[in-house]
């Protein structure tokens, strides 16, 4: 099986990679995390060279965020995607009703069925992810949203203390991950305020679904 996985992994690529999101780095040509972490970098220190500007970066974690793909949003995002129809079949059988079991010790559990989910450690499961989050973006020029597989981050580019787009486009990840079956963590996902301005009192704290995210 993981050979298959291989070819079919080798097949996604050559298909998605024009068209997907420019700021999703993860198995893309050419790119890597320090491509990422260059990106956001370039994105604020650009911003912070005019005075008054600061960046709010928020580092976003989702619960268990391979085991949340459902198969009939996937093929979706897909089809989306340009990918053959046949193509979209073998993922969502591959994804649905699969068999598993939990051993403790010696002892083994009886089998059970699941089509949530795309397996941990499965040769696919990253690269599904990414397309599976393609359409999860920032529209607002002013808040980039970056990605890699599922480390998501979130840049927020504050002009003269107007926080109204970075926050709208924080709703908006809420939402997308609540249409698509994603569950944000906020007591794991921390915020950095990046400021070069001193005796600048902290801006107000960000909430995801009512609870206070943490300012590292």
């Amino acid at each position: 099986m993981k050979v298959m996985e291989r070819l079919v992994l080798a097949h996604l690529k050559r298909i998605t990679d024009p068209v997907l999101d420019p700021l999703q780095f993860a198995y893309r040509a050419n790119r890597s995390t320090e491509d990422t972490v260059n990106m956001a970098l370039h994105f604020i220190l650009n911003h912070l060279d005019t005075a008054g500007n600061y960046a709010r970066i928020l580092f976003v974690d989702f619960s268990s965020a391979f085991n949340t793909i459902l198969p009939s949003i996937l093929e979706h995002q897909l089809s989306l995607l340009q990918v053959p129809a046949s193509t979209c079949k073998w993922i969502t059988d591959f994804v649905t009703n699969r068999s598993q079991r939990v051993k403790l010790g010696k002892s083994i559990s009886s089998s059970r069925s699941t089509s949530t989910g795309s397996p941990q450690g499965c040769v696919l499961s990253p690269l599904l992810f990414s397309l599976y989050t393609n359409t999860c973006v920032s529209l607002h020029p002013s808040v980039k949203l970056l990605k890699f597989a599922d480390d998501t981050t979130l840049v927020g580019l504050i002009s003269k203390g107007d926080e109204s787009a970075y926050r709208r486009e924080i709703e908006r990840l809420c939402s997308w991950c609540s249409r698509n079956n994603l569950d944000l963590n906020p007591q794991k996902t921390v915020e950095m305020v990046v400021n070069f301005h001193k005796n600048t009192a902290p801006p107000p704290p960000i909430t995801l679904g009512g609870t206070l995210v943490n300012s590292v």
